[in-house]
């Protein structure tokens, strides 16, 4: 790993935690009472589709000319963060599968509507932009010209969403200050784009928590042990989530299973092994090797490897006794009547040491007497762990060991 010449000092507990919120939920402030399910649910699908494609696409690559390595933007799960000195709160969502976090900026050049003022540089004491010459712009990019010798970056994400500005760092502080880390580095973008279906995303930025160099992970890794945890809460969910780092993170409660990470390039994701799937006594096996799965905060649905997926189908049919039903909604979902009391049967994920046992609200939409899965096909042979299996689990990743670990959980009680 790369060391920035930014070091991350930090006023920090051994551990700490943050709400997360779902950005449809009725907590949200971004929440949009009109929107039928169906509605938000074919936006998810349709960005998770986007984002699983250019995924793919830069798995594929031998190289890439900048270490961010982005996908598409995924704006599902949310978290308050505050920047510079005096601190200033707003609203971020956070990825897994990015490494720079960013936030809008005065002056901007072309900005999309937020909820909240632009972060100004200019009111904080303790903003700092890297120049063109540093070694951490010379990390970030092989090219890095500015008129006025700021370090330029470029982050173009698949959808045609991107963030152009100023490399920085400032304090970045969580909860109401209770943690804070000076120099943090981060994208001052003052030309910013969001395509992620949505009139109004109302986000001042993301932040990123990829495996790579630049993300805030590994920035302060040493302060946070390591370690981070999430716990996500259903969509329609009247109360939050968390995410906490250092020994908050820890997992304590009965029923934890842990599974490697595998190292693979690029090194922003976070790459599992799947075995295979179950449901009852039937499995289906894969037939790719290790790291064959990324888990991923940003992708709303599960995608598995066609024949993997192939196999599950089969599973299916056989529980439900009957071909699937067509889908009007334009998505190609697998949809089941439910009629003669047929119910969405448990799937079991068998990671490597990990077994997985997945509920209808990680598997399935049910809207009355039809049940529409929400893990589809992925043509190549990488599957992606979305967000919704991962709900009311809370998955832990210690980066020091290399393992992520899964245990069961109510997270609307956390």
């Amino acid at each position: 790993m790369v060391e920035l010449e930014s070091v991350v000092k930090a006023n920090t507990p051994p551990g700490f935690s943050v709400e997360l919120i779902h950005r449809d939920s009725p907590l949200s402030p971004f929440y949009n009472p009109s929107l039928t399910s169906l509605e938000i649910l074919t936006n998810n699908t349709i960005r998770s589709r986007d984002r699983v494609k250019h995924l793919q696409s830069l798995v594929n690559q031998k190289v890439i000319q900048s270490v961010v390595a982005p996908v598409e933007v995924g704006v599902d799960y949310m978290m308050k963060l505050s920047f510079g000195t005096p601190p200033v709160e707003y609203w971020v969502v956070i990825d897994t599968g990015s490494d720079l976090s960013w936030i809008q900026r005065v002056p901007c050049t072309k900005c999309y509507s937020q909820s909240s003022s632009l972060f100004d540089p200019k009111a904080s004491s303790t903003y700092k932009a890297f120049s063109s010459d540093s070694q951490t712009c010379r990390t970030l990019t092989e090219t890095n010209c500015s008129k006025t010798n700021d370090c330029q970056y470029h982050v173009y994400y698949g959808d045609m969403s991107r963030t152009i500005g100023v490399l920085s760092s400032d304090t970045l502080s969580f909860g109401s200050q209770k943690a804070t880390f000076p120099l943090s580095i981060f994208g001052c973008g003052h030309g910013n784009q969001l395509t992620v279906g949505i009139a109004n995303p109302g986000i001042a930025g993301l932040v990123g928590l990829g495996w790579g160099n630049f993300s805030l992970v590994s920035q302060i890794r040493t302060q946070i042990d390591h370690r981070l945890s999430y716990c996500f809460v259903p969509q329609s969910a009247k109360s939050s989530g968390k995410l906490s780092f250092g020994q908050e993170s820890i997992i304590s409660r009965p029923g934890v299973v842990s599974t490697p990470l595998v190292s693979k390039f690029p090194e922003t994701y976070y790459y599992l092994t799947l075995e295979g799937v179950s449901i009852g006594d039937k499995t289906v096996r894969s037939s790719s090797g290790q790291g064959n799965i990324v888990i991923d905060s940003g992708t709303t649905m599960a995608y598995l490897e066609q024949d993997l997926y192939d196999g599950l189908e089969a599973m299916l049919r056989d529980v439900f006794g009957e071909e699937p039903v067509q889908d009007f909604s334009s998505m190609s979902r697998l949809c089941f009547r439910t009629d003669n009391n047929i119910s969405v049967p448990e799937m079991v994920f068998h990671f490597t040491g990990a077994d997985i046992r997945l509920q209808p609200v990680n598997t399935f939409e049910v809207d009355g007497n039809l049940a529409c899965m929400l893990i589809f096909p992925n043509h190549d042979i990488l599957s992606i762990f979305g967000n919704t299996a991962q709900i009311n689990f809370q998955v832990e990743y210690d980066l020091l060991k290399r393992t992520i670990s899964f245990a069961p959980t109510d997270c609307t009680q956390q």
